[in-house]
């Protein structure tokens, strides 16, 4: 009796080979349908390459105005053979400075103690101590600059040869509408200008794409004349004027052009 034996070896080989086959295209097919439609291959690019075409320009608006505050910094030094002895001297001449400070209606929060320092003098070799020097410097915040020149003669008459002003700031309180008077200015002058050089290039102007801004300060500047105030001395006050002080705004606009 014959026996019959199938050989099923190279059989269960070749459907592996289409098994395998057929998993890696079904991979793909999901691979491809998972990318949005339009999508491009990384490192393509559909554009042109052309970079947009722009016309970039700035202008500054500058408007003038009274100061209305006055920042002074206003201090004693004293000298004394001693540290003890300059120390003393100078706090006593200090406090009566503020003094005179408070009673102009400055008020308290409007005055700071900027510097205080206490330092050896020595003589014209440079070799012993002859003394000591301290300073006391403070600023004041004044609102009423009809009274400036008077406050300063006051707080020398009670400091004496020890007064030192180191300087002077005008400035605003509210600035708020001054620099709205400057922005606007400032953004009218940049597009009147856009439009010039578009129409000199035979373009057309089209949409504003940034506009940026930065502003400043400039000055303070004096535009009158010193005029001299009795003080209650009966000496001439120091003139005090805040003339006017300019404030500018400047801004760049960048417009697309077609």
């Amino acid at each position: 009796m014959r026996t019959l034996t199938l050989r099923t070896t190279g059989l269960r080989t070749r459907w592996r080979r289409v098994a395998a086959v057929l998993t890696i295209g079904l991979l793909a097919g999901a691979l491809l349908s998972a990318v949005p439609a339009g999508a491009q291959e990384p490192g393509t690019d559909d554009t042109d390459g052309d970079a947009p075409r722009t016309i970039t320009v700035n202008a500054t608006g500058l408007v003038r105005g009274t100061p209305d505050v006055m920042e002074l910094t206003i201090g004693v030094s004293s000298r004394e053979s001693s540290a003890a002895e300059a120390l003393a001297r100078n706090s006593e001449r200090a406090r009566k400075v503020i003094e005179v400070l408070l009673e102009a209606g400055v008020d308290e929060k409007d005055l700071q103690t900027t510097n205080l320092s206490v330092s050896p003098v020595y003589d014209d070799d440079g070799e012993h101590v002859i003394g000591y020097a301290v300073s006391n410097t403070v600023e004041a915040r004044i609102k009423e600059l009809d009274e400036v020149g008077k406050v300063v003669d006051a707080a020398t008459a009670v400091a004496g040869d020890d007064i030192v002003v180191n300087g002077l700031y005008f400035s605003f309180d509210d600035n708020t509408e001054l620099v709205t008077q400057a922005r606007t200015d400032a953004v009218k002058r940049a597009r009147s200008q856009a439009e010039q050089l578009a129409a000199a290039a035979g373009v057309e102007l089209g949409a504003l794409l940034t506009l940026t801004e930065d502003s400043a300060p400039v000055g303070p500047a004096v535009d009158a004349a010193p005029r001299a105030a009795e003080s209650d001395s009966g000496t001439a006050a120091p003139p005090i004027e805040p003339g006017t002080q300019a404030l500018s705004v400047t801004v760049t606009l960048v417009y697309a052009i077609r």
